[in-house]
């Protein structure tokens, strides 16, 4: 089993990197939002997730073990294989993600493909607990970037481009409506 992989990125895109380890090219799935993160051509270190099915051995990639444990977590309920728990993690940060679902916001959870509002539920009935039980957050506490997500994804923008323009946000900016016009400004300049 692959716990860690430490190599030359090779390419990047469509939620997967090509990690180049000694001459040997690992294909990784990566959430979205890493891809803004990953210079191409550099070294980089991914906390992996292994998945062996009859059929084929895929491997997940974290940048953080934090985050390799929340993708666990997450695929520990019911009807949640990898690539739903990947697509979850696509929608925002961990961060803003564990403080959905503390909070019980089902709908931060309902912008990822093939999670309804049922689904959504049911994670976060299953999972409301188990994220109390983790370390506390030291950070102040700040809305969830998820709702700035699903707007911008709302308006015809890809959760990539939302993560990257939230990327760049000041984090004295914590209204929702102030983080949604910064990241329409922050798309905006880069589109000009």
């Amino acid at each position: 089993m692959i716990g860690k992989l430490t190599g030359v990125l090779d390419s990047l895109g469509a939620g997967q990197a090509l990690i180049d380890v000694s001459g040997v090219g690992y294909v990784v799935r990566v959430p979205a939002g890493l891809e803004g993160l990953l210079p191409p051509s550099s070294v980089v270190t991914l906390f992996i997730y292994t998945a062996v099915r009859e059929d084929a051995i895929d491997l997940y990639g974290f940048a953080t073990n934090e985050e390799l444990g929340f993708f666990k977590l997450l695929m520990g309920v019911s009807g949640v294989g990898p690539k739903t728990a990947l697509g979850i993690m696509s929608v925002a940060d961990v961060l803003s993600l564990k403080r959905a679902i503390a909070k019980g916001d089902a709908a931060a959870l309902t912008s990822t493909f093939g999670i309804g509002k049922k689904s959504a539920e049911r994670l976060v009935v299953e999972l409301r607990d188990k994220i109390k039980l983790l370390p506390a957050d030291t950070t102040p506490d700040t809305p969830s970037d998820a709702d700035v997500i699903e707007a911008l994804q709302g308006l015809g923008y890809s959760a990539l481009e939302s993560r990257k323009a939230l990327r760049d946000i000041s984090p004295t900016l914590v209204g929702t409506r102030e983080r949604l016009a910064a990241a329409l400004r922050n798309l905006g300049t880069n589109t000009a």
